[in-house]
């Protein structure tokens, strides 16, 4: 259902409320360049930091911006179930065409929690789940058997995998079946999951080199491993500077220097060190994404 480079979007902000000209921008540098999809309050868009009132907003200028271009899909993840199943209803009211589904953060439930926790949101709400993947930022890992029997599920569609384990994700495509996505959630990992049979990724990278990760998909899809291969080597330098400090610090810092949006993150979030900003700063140009 879902496949290709998609972005994880960061949120523009200026003088701290959410800038909503700079991401209607950003939506149309996506589409423009190829992205395959725009996830809005994911990680990256700093959706621990939004309000309940200015998640909901950047859900619904993200759908009014795309104008089903694309397809957007909502981050929706809590780690209170009642919160996940509130902020999915209002995706799916709002129009998105999917929700992306953090586990449950802190609360560190067990895999039958897990399970429990993505059925009820499934069964209350009718919109296609993807559900994410990332033990170093909720500190439980989805195990392949539970994301096999959530597979099982009518709507949930697929799974951001962000383990780090190759070998988790080749257990959860073998045990999930074709029908279901699994999408990478680590930039360079992209590659070697589409040659497992992954079918593209929720992406880092995308918010500054849009056309690059749409043109490796792409080009692995028509078979042309070559170019694929190329790009993810051309690639890895840049994905490296992106994740230098927390993301989505030094992708916003990224996007700063081209112009795009103001440097702003929202504490507990700050600023690169200079030493850092500079290192990004010279990779970026290098990359041909500034001048110097």
């Amino acid at each position: 259902m879902f496949k290709g480079a998609i972005v994880a979007i960061v949120t523009p902000f200026k003088k701290g409320k959410v800038d909503e000209a700079s991401l209607r921008k950003l939506i149309e540098f996506q589409i423009k360049n190829g992205t395959d999809g725009i996830v809005p309050c994911g990680t990256t868009g700093e959706s621990s930091t939004l309000s309940h009132e200015e998640h909901d907003k950047v859900v619904e200028i993200t759908i009014d911006a795309v104008k089903k271009r694309v397809p957007v899909i909502a981050g929706t993840g809590s780690n209170s179930t009642a919160e996940a199943i509130r902020l999915t209803r209002h995706a799916h009211k709002a129009g998105a065409d999917g929700a992306l589904m953090v586990a449950p953060y802190y609360n560190r439930p067990t895999q039958e929690g897990l399970y429990q926790h993505y059925k009820a949101v499934a069964e209350a709400i009718p919109i296609p789940i993807i559900i994410y993947n990332i033990p170093g930022r909720t500190g439980v890992n989805i195990n392949p058997d539970t994301l096999a029997r959530l597979a099982k599920i009518k709507n949930i569609v697929g799974v951001k995998e962000a383990s780090g384990s190759i070998k988790q994700m080749s257990d959860v495509i073998s045990l999930c079946g074709p029908n279901f996505d699994v999408l990478s959630g680590d930039d360079l990992f992209t590659l070697p999951l589409l040659a497992m049979g992954g079918r593209g990724v929720i992406s880092v990278v995308s918010n500054v080199a849009p056309a690059d990760m749409a043109a490796l998909v792409d080009s692995f899809e028509a078979g042309d491993l070559k170019k694929a291969r190329a790009l993810h080597f051309k690639m890895a330098g840049l994905i490296d500077a992106l994740f230098i400090e927390t993301n989505p610090t030094p992708v916003k810092a990224g996007l700063s220097l081209m112009k795009k949006i103001s440097y702003e993150v929202r504490l507990p979030l700050y600023k690169m060190s200079d030493a850092n900003y500079e290192k990004l700063k010279k990779v970026m140009v290098g990359y041909g994404l500034i001048k110097g």
